[in-house]
This record gives structure tokens, sequence and C-alpha cells, in this order.
């Protein structure tokens, strides 16, 4: 077993056993902080970066429970955290897997933009709710997604993403 984590991350929220942001019962993180600013939100309070509250690593990871199947980063936008908040990130997604969690993450950026990025936490995640929430695109029948213009992407075992 890895040795339990010294970092710490600034959270907008956390919740337990959802079933909304992903396949089975996960935890998900809300992270603060978003340079988007989308339209019709469902998380504005998410935006200021300085918002929320710190706790660590340590902490959250003793919240995960062995009926989870992974976890979920959100927001706010966990691809716009600072350097300190997203090697946090890395560590959090790291502790999921060796646990044998699968990490999912929602953005805002499209997948090709965080690509050319060469965002780091992307190497961490297995899967990957992209684009902005539209309004007139909503639909409320999308599983994990809340309108058509955002794609689900997993990522295969050789590190390559699909459109699901």
């Amino acid at each position: 077993m890895k040795k339990e984590p010294n970092q710490f991350l600034r959270v907008a929220g956390i919740a337990r056993d959802s079933i909304v942001d992903g396949p089975g019962v996960r935890l998900t993180v809300f992270v603060p902080g978003c340079k988007i600013k989308c339209p019709h939100c469902h998380n504005p309070e998410t935006w200021d970066f300085n918002g929320g509250y710190v706790i660590s690593v340590a902490d959250i990871l003793s919240m995960y429970r062995p009926q989870y199947q992974g976890l979920t980063l959100s927001g706010g936008e966990p691809f716009d955290q600072d350097n300190e908040q997203t090697a946090a990130l890395l560590s959090l997604a790291s502790f999921i897997h060796a646990r044998g969690g699968d990490v999912w993450a929602y953005s805002g950026h499209y997948l090709e933009f965080l690509q050319a990025k060469n965002h780091p936490l992307l190497e961490a995640i297995d899967a990957l709710v992209d684009a902005n929430f539209e309004y007139k695109l909503r639909d409320y029948t999308l599983r994990f997604r809340g309108s058509s213009n955002q794609r689900i992407w997993i990522k295969n075992p050789e590190g390559k993403w699909k459109n699901d």
C-alpha cells in the first residue's frame, strides 16, 4: 500500500455516494476556480479560486469506500487549477487507482484543447466529460451529461481516447 499523502487540496465541496457523476457509486470532489464561467452553469458558486475550504488528500481518501467504483473530479474547473492544486489532484487520482477505482473528470474545455496544453491531469484520469453546458442544447435524458454538445471520452489501456 502506498504511503498516505501529505498534500492539501482546496475544495468547493465533496459529494459522497454520487450516482450522477459517472458510472456506479462515486466520491465526487468539486474544486473551486473556473476561468470559463459558462452561462447557465449549475455550479457558479465554484467559480472563485479562493472559495471553498482546504482539506488534506488523506482526509479525502478516508471518505472513499470499498463500494465506490471511483472518483469524479468536477468543479469549478479541474483543468484550470494551479500547479499545487494539480499536484494534489494527481496524487488523489493515483491513490484511487491503487485502490482499484477509476477516475472521471468534468471539464468545460474540449479534450483537444487539453491535449494541446499537454495537461498532466489527462494522464491521471480514465474518462473525461468535455465541453461546456449549452442551455439551448440541454437534454436531461443524456447519461452523465447535461447538453448534447458534451462528449464522454474513455481512455483505453494503451492511453488513447475514444468517444463513447
